[in-house]
């Protein structure tokens, strides 16, 4: 994972509220772009930048993209972190 596409793409407010979306679910552009006031090409700049950063998925059905939350990422960012500060991991306790 390259921190810095990460945490690029974790400083937009939008870009941060379209995980926040696909935490419940996956979800096509058109779907994450109504609870926005941007424009078509808005969202999917951010979708781009969120997908660079491995933080989105991209799965194409027929005439539809949709998008899911790559966990796996979010998981290394969190373990990271809590390295980072010092706690221990559930792992570590056992």
């Amino acid at each position: 994972m390259a921190f810095a596409d990460t945490f690029k793409a974790l400083s937009d407010p939008a870009r941060r509220e379209i995980l926040q979306l696909l935490k419940n679910g996956r979800m096509s552009a058109g779907e994450i772009g109504s609870h926005f006031h941007m424009t078509g090409a808005t969202v999917s700049y951010h979708l781009k930048i969120l997908k660079k950063a491995d933080l989105i998925w991209e799965t194409k059905e027929k005439n539809f993209i949709y998008y899911d939350l790559n966990t796996s990422v979010v998981e290394e960012l969190l373990l990271w972190l809590k390295d980072l500060k010092g706690e221990e991991s559930h792992d570590e306790k056992i």
